[in-house]
């Protein structure tokens, strides 16, 4: 199963007009709730991350957080750092390709990651689970979660939360047409 674990802003961006990613914090969390982080990554094998992605974790200065294999897209990074040689592998193909060579590997339950990735696997009707949580700021414009398809992909609700009295995060599954 291929699953998004991803937040956006009331207007649908992950990362404001400059890139950044700040506002996701402009909600107080003094208990910090992880609102089901958690949980969800300890039901998946691996991550599948765009390089953006990958740049920006490594830009918070902080110990490598995934105790998962990572498995980053790009066609222009060439070397993963040193210290992630045994973390982090690069990779590159169609999101099918990508796939099978991770199936392959063993890994199964994929977590999929970044606005250019996770529209790519979409693109090619290859998620199976999407969980959103919404933090309530409008940016006016940014990196959209979603971008334009040739289908129609229908999705399922499943479950509605609510956090730090403001935060709701809201879970599809993908719902095949029936032919």
């Amino acid at each position: 199963m291929n699953k998004v674990f991803i937040a956006t802003s009331l207007d649908g961006y992950i990362a404001d007009k400059e890139g950044q990613i700040d506002w996701l914090h402009s909600i107080p969390n003094p208990e910090n709730d992880d609102m089901g982080y958690n949980k969800f990554i300890s039901t998946v094998d691996a991550l599948i991350m765009g390089r953006t992605t990958f740049e920006t974790v490594l830009s918070f200065g902080i110990d490598w957080p995934y105790e998962i294999p990572v498995f980053v897209l790009s066609t222009t990074l060439k070397a993963i750092p040193e210290e992630l040689q045994e973390k982090v592998e690069l990779t590159k193909g169609s999101p099918k390709e990508i796939l099978e060579m991770i199936h392959s590997k063993g890994f199964d339950e994929l977590y999929i990651d970044g606005g250019t990735t996770i529209q790519g696997f979409l693109s090619q009707d290859l998620i199976d689970q999407l969980i959103i949580t919404t933090i309530p700021v409008l940016l006016g414009g940014g990196s959209p979660l979603f971008g334009t398809f040739d289908q129609r992909l229908s999705f399922q609700h499943v479950r509605s939360s609510r956090y730090l009295d403001c935060i709701v995060q809201n879970e599809y599954l993908r719902k095949k047409n029936e032919s």
